[in-house]
């Protein structure tokens, strides 16, 4: 998915699955269009915070074709619900979070050895926070928010575990520690 809004940007055109499925509605750079885009740009910042697994739909005639239709996949996110009953020792584990930043981190040194031109990595979010589309329901900082309690906050596994990433050397760490 990310090669449908990059790709005119590093290659000057779209992605050839992006043709396939979107078809005479896709519209078409001339070589001129191609070339004022092809690298018209001076960073690239990515900024995501879930992650999203796609499976395949079957082919529906019931489906008009559209753009948001087109990939036929469905998209299922993985998210940390905030659980009131949770006792608070409960919620402070977040070993799942550890693995993201873990697993995503060792992916990011490969790239980097890879050639990938990293310049910085943030963790989204430092704190527990009110989500646009979610409100207070979903938990995916490095500390947790007691919203009943005065707004107090705790840190959470993961951001003892990120602070002693942070302290180690960062290579050693992600190629030895077993999280």
């Amino acid at each position: 998915m990310l090669g449908w809004f990059l790709d005119p940007l590093s290659r000057g055109d779209y992605p050839e699955s992006m043709k396939v499925l979107v078809g005479n509605r896709l519209p078409q750079f001339t070589r001129q269009q191609s070339k004022l885009v092809k690298g018209a740009f001076d960073f690239i910042g990515i900024n995501y915070y879930s992650t999203n697994y796609a499976y395949s739909l079957p082919p529906s005639n019931c489906l008009r074709n559209s753009y948001s239709t087109d990939a036929q996949a469905n998209l299922t996110g993985f998210d940390e619900a905030n659980n009131k009953r949770l006792p608070l020792n409960e919620a402070l584990k977040d070993d799942a979070r550890i693995d993201y930043h873990h697993m995503h981190l060792v992916a990011l040194l490969s790239a980097i050895r890879d050639g990938a031109n990293v310049k910085g990595y943030f963790v989204w979010s430092m704190l527990d926070n009110f989500e646009w589309e979610s409100g207070y329901t979903v938990w995916f900082g490095l500390h947790y928010v007691d919203y009943n309690h005065g707004l107090k906050r705790y840190p959470k596994r993961s951001a003892g575990w990120f602070k002693n990433f942070l302290k180690d050397d960062l290579t050693d760490n992600l190629e030895t520690s077993d999280k």
